[in-house]
């Protein structure tokens, strides 16, 4: 039984629109609550979420179904998502909510749940929930006396600042060093640059001025090129772009190049290997990380392991044998050390720490590997799902002739978004971009008939 509620990355759309409109996610919260609720201690759930305006109709319709069935809710307001996860395992809560789409635009919202572990839900979780949700639990209302109460948690910000700050090396600092970040104008706007700073550095921040509409929009780590410009000009030492639930994170080095996740899970693996930290012989991520990467790790000894995308697959796959280094290309990097999520802000300072240790510049520790050539593009649709045509699967079918054993073709529905994501890479960068046009040409004829 395939879900319909929960994507890759809890639950996502267009806000005000199902499902996030506040009557389901009221649901969602009983549903959630009734299945969370075990023993008879005072059940609790934490709620975190981003800068969007439509989190204000979403946290107290999800606050209104956890009251209902009896849990106390605290809300922490604008928090970064690995933040949600923290503070749902120290405050030893029943469930973590957040509300956020993450790297979406702002007319997007999305709910994502934690267990009392801090890790996300697994599948056969949020099937339960959806199932819950479908059939309702009007008759499992907490009575009148039993009713939960909810509060504000003040120093939530601070808690999340002091947790980040103690993942840096002790006797470390990073005086001297000057760092451009950019926040999306999203979760992480004052954590973030606060934690820099009050670990040294001289802070260039961005995107740090929400007003409910400006979340990832021309910032963050899905278009870092104000980011990249700001390095150059500033003459920084590194440049960090988190998205808008700082899950995620690009860096830039000195010269305002992009590093993405492969490159910084490669920089993090070697370091740890080196120090005897690194569990699993390798680490793990996803389809969608370069061949480079694989090939890099190969060289030093290490393994790749390759999950389905969603850095959710990535941490079941930590958790279930023993690694300790994960995450995906786009910048979810999951440092099991510290936390139970990816960590935009914890995985920005593992590089600082890298340019502290080393006294070499971000260029040097952050480029270990040459990317394979890799092409990805991102289709919209909006009706039947393209890939299920004949057109489309004979082009897959194509490409895949064409690119032949020394390359490699990735087509995928998004979880989060009505998109198909097309990917393909090897050593002749013509033939890629040529296979990755006409399978786009294709899902678009698709997608318009």
């Amino acid at each position: 039984m395939s879900k319909k509620l929960f994507g890759t990355d809890g639950i996502r759309g267009t806000a005000n629109l199902e499902p996030m409109t506040a009557e389901t996610a009221l649901r969602v919260g009983q549903a959630a609550g009734k299945l969370f609720t075990r023993g008879e201690h005072r059940h609790t759930v934490v709620i975190g979420k981003d800068t969007r305006l439509s989190g204000y109709m979403l946290e107290p319709a999800l606050t209104a179904g956890f009251i209902g069935m009896g849990m106390d809710v605290i809300m922490v307001g604008p928090m970064p998502t690995p933040a949600v996860a923290m503070l749902t395992r120290s405050l030893r809560a029943d469930l973590g909510v957040m509300i956020s789409a993450s790297h979406n635009p702002f007319q997007d919202n999305g709910i994502k749940l934690f267990g009392p572990d801090g890790y996300k839900l697994s599948d056969e979780t949020e099937m339960e929930i959806e199932q819950l949700v479908e059939a309702g639990v009007v008759d499992s209302l907490a009575e009148s006396a039993h009713l939960g109460r909810a509060r504000r948690l003040e120093d939530a910000e601070g808690r999340y600042i002091e947790f980040a700050k103690n993942t840096f090396p002790k006797g470390l600092r990073l005086d001297g060093l000057k760092v451009v970040i950019d926040c999306a104008n999203g979760a992480a706007y004052k954590a973030a640059p606060t934690a820099l700073w009050e670990l040294g550095a001289d802070v260039i921040p961005l995107g740090v001025k929400p007003d409910g509409f400006n979340i990832n929009r021309d910032c963050g780590s899905t278009n870092v090129k104000d980011m990249c410009r700001a390095v150059v000009e500033h003459k920084a030492d590194m440049g960090i772009a988190l998205d808008g639930d700082a899950d995620r994170v690009i860096i830039a080095d000195e010269h305002g190049r992009e590093v993405d996740g492969d490159q910084v899970m490669a920089m993090v693996a070697d370091d740890w290997r080196r120090a005897g930290r690194l569990h699993g012989g390798g680490i793990v991520a996803t389809v969608m990380s370069n061949l480079g990467l694989e090939h890099y790790l190969a060289k030093i000894g290490l393994s790749l392991i390759r999950t389905q995308v969603g850095d959710r697959y990535v941490v079941e796959h930590m958790r279930n044998y023993d690694f300790n280094v994960g995450g995906e290309q786009s910048g979810h990097i999951v440092l099991g050390d510290y936390n139970t999520t990816g960590d935009g802000l914890i995985a920005a300072l593992e590089v600082l720490a890298g340019v502290v240790k080393s006294g070499k510049p971000a260029s040097e520790i952050c480029r270990l590997f040459e990317p394979l050539p890799q092409l990805l593009k991102n289709v919209r649709y909006s009706g039947t799902l393209p890939l299920e045509t004949q057109a489309v699967q004979s082009a897959v079918r194509d490409g895949e002739e064409r690119l032949g054993k020394d390359g490699r073709l990735l087509i995928r529905k998004s979880g989060t978004e009505p998109v198909i994501r097309v990917m393909a890479e090897g050593e002749d960068e013509a033939l890629i971009c040529a296979v990755v046009d006409d399978i786009v040409q294709a899902v678009e004829r698709a997608s318009a008939s």
